[in-house]
Formats: C-alpha cells, structure tokens, sequence
C-alpha cells in the first residue's frame, strides 16, 4: 500500500498539486482505508493533475473505479484510495480533513 500511496503523492507533488496530505483511515469506520487529499491551482490544473494520475497509475494496474469531477472538487475512487483534488476555496470551506479525523473508530 505504502508504494501506491507514494507514487500518488509524487505525482500529485511533481505536477504541482499543493498542501498534499495522505490520511490512514484504517482504524476508521469508513468506505476506504485511505483518502489523498490535494489543493490544486484552478481548474484546468485538476484536469491535468487527473490526467497525469491516469496516465501514470493505469500501467502499473491501478484501476479508476469512479471519477467526479467538477470545476472545484475531483474525487477519485481507486476502490481503497480516494483522492481528492480540491479547489483552495473548497477546502477551506468544508474541511474535510477535520470530517474525517473526527470518524468513529472501528469495533472489532
């Protein structure tokens, strides 16, 4: 897991994607055990940050379950990973590291 995750944040860094934070949510009760999270410059720099993703992640067997994708927020399900590619002003506003830091921890 550790390389995936490595490869995503290094793509995500050399394409200048900012403010660039892997969360473990695998004590967490939650839908995947890792989320990336990623502010991006404006919109067409979230377009060819996923771009990149595709194209550098596909040939090592990553599969792109699903992508949503707007002009502020981009969501990448690799099915255990979610990345977020989030617009400065959206991250601001919905904080989504605080959602997740504050998720149930899993019982066993």
């Amino acid at each position: 897991m550790n390389k995936r995750l490595e490869k995503i944040e290094s793509i995500l860094s050399d394409k200048k994607a900012e403010n660039i934070q892997v969360i473990d949510l695998t004590s967490k009760e939650y839908i995947v055990d890792y989320v990336v999270i990623a502010t991006t410059l404006n919109p067409k720099h979230a377009f060819a940050l996923l771009n990149h993703l595709k194209t550098d992640l596909k040939p090592l067997g990553e599969e792109f379950l699903r992508v949503d994708e707007d002009d502020n927020w981009t969501i990448i399900d690799l099915g255990d990973i979610f990345i977020h590619l989030i617009s400065e002003k959206y991250r601001e506003k919905y904080s989504l590291e605080d959602f997740l830091s504050e998720l149930e921890i899993k019982k066993h």
